[in-house]
């Protein structure tokens, strides 16, 4: 074995270069360091991922009475002076004040990447039947109102080495709205893939954005979009449901191909089976966040406390406070009903912006949007967004 020398490692050899190190050091000007945000990088990261953005509402579009496209620039009256980018497939978390409740709610982006770049985001909001946040945002939104919203985000979008080159999409309802977004992105080139998207609706006079698909279709061969009726029937349109059978109809032959969901958890909870009866590899199923989960009953493993009311203790910074709440609201709609402010964005369980220490009591938590890595079950913490409490707790959560 050949013999290594140590002996440059002899740390007396290093104390004898500190007077020339000092010498160095002092002969050159003490100019001040230059801010951090001067530098290229931190420029490009905070133009990509700021902390927030406030946009104005340029133009409101009514589909019916229940769904409508909000269409938003820059506010540059509030400083924000350019829209970071995205990927297709992401969503904006939109900061709201509904009476006392402080609350956020996470909406896919309709419009295409490049559309960022000329200076507009689109949202495409349907009402939900006793919706606090759609209710408000359908009903007093309006042309000229600022709103504050996240940088995008959200990992519902192509990625070239985990996904196969075509993806099948599947979409139910307002669902839609990515897949919009995926539609212009692939049309413009901004990204390499093939989508043949299943939109599944009630009725023919339910699909939103048909126009816009057809004329994106007709103009680019990447895109096949199939119109799924499941109460209704119409010339070139399938009825039914999304089954295994009608995704194989339209599935390439012989090449792999991704599923990618959107829509209501009954669409997930149906699709998902149907979707394991093709064999395919799990990283070729791809779930967007459905947000909040409302029903821990129906879970097999959920057994309802004794009481329907708990205390929720809660500490942000200095301050506790204690709310009373319902065992069938998650941790943080509590919260927010009460006009706590607690960091949330996704509202299912995945992006971790709620993260909580749990110091005391019980909770469940539903398996299928339980989120949290190994290292939160051994130090106690949780999501408020799809953590349910059986009885008293106290959290600990960061200040918004």
């Amino acid at each position: 074995m050949k013999k290594v020398d140590i002996s440059s490692l002899n740390p007396a050899k290093f104390i004898k270069l500190v007077p020339s190190r000092d010498q160095i050091i002092a002969s050159n000007p003490a100019n001040p360091i230059p801010h951090q945000d001067t530098y290229a990088a931190n420029k490009i990261a905070k133009a990509l991922h700021p902390d927030k953005q406030f946009v104005k509402i340029a133009k409101v579009e009514a589909f019916s009475p229940d769904v409508k496209r909000y269409t938003f620039v820059p506010d540059t009256d509030k400083g924000t002076t350019a829209l970071a980018y995205f990927s297709a497939g992401q969503y904006l978390s939109v900061s709201l004040t509904v009476g006392k409740a402080v609350l956020t709610r996470p909406y896919s982006i309709s419009s295409g990447p490049a559309d960022a770049l000329d200076g507009f985001y689109q949202l495409t909001i349907k009402r939900v039947n006793g919706g606090l946040a759609t209710n408000y945002i359908l009903d007093n939104w309006k042309e000229g109102d600022s709103v504050e919203v996240s940088a995008p985000l959200g990992t519902f979008k192509y990625e070239p080495l985990r996904d196969a080159k075509t993806v099948v999409g599947l979409a139910g309802g307002s669902g839609i709205t990515p897949f919009l977004s995926f539609a212009r992105a692939i049309a413009k080139g901004e990204e390499d893939m093939h989508l043949t998207l299943l939109y599944g609706s009630r009725t023919r006079d339910d699909i939103l954005f048909k126009d816009e698909f057809d004329q994106i279709a007709q103009s680019c061969d990447k895109i096949k979009v199939v119109y799924v009726l499941s109460a209704d029937s119409a010339e070139n349109c399938e009825s039914g449901f999304l089954t295994a059978d009608l995704i194989k109809k339209y599935a390439p032959e012989g090449e792999p191909y991704s599923v990618f969901m959107c829509g209501p958890q009954a669409m997930y909870d149906f699709a998902d089976g149907e979707i394991a009866k093709l064999g395919l590899r799990s990283k070729f199923v791809r779930h967007e966040l459905f947000g909040e989960y409302h029903n821990p009953e129906r879970n097999a493993d959920y057994t309802a406390p004794a009481s329907e009311t708990c205390t929720i203790t809660v500490r942000v910074r200095d301050e506790k406070t204690s709310v009373t709440a319902s065992v069938n609201d998650t941790i943080l709609v509590s919260l927010e009903k009460n006009g706590i402010a607690v960091p949330a964005h996704c509202r299912s369980g995945e992006c971790g912006w709620c993260h909580s220490k749990l110091v005391s009591g019980d909770v469940y938590v539903p398996a299928s949007v339980d989120g949290r890595r190994l290292a939160d079950f051994d130090y106690g913490y949780i999501h408020p967004c799809c953590t349910f409490p059986l009885g008293d707790v106290e959290i600990v959560v960061p200040a918004k």
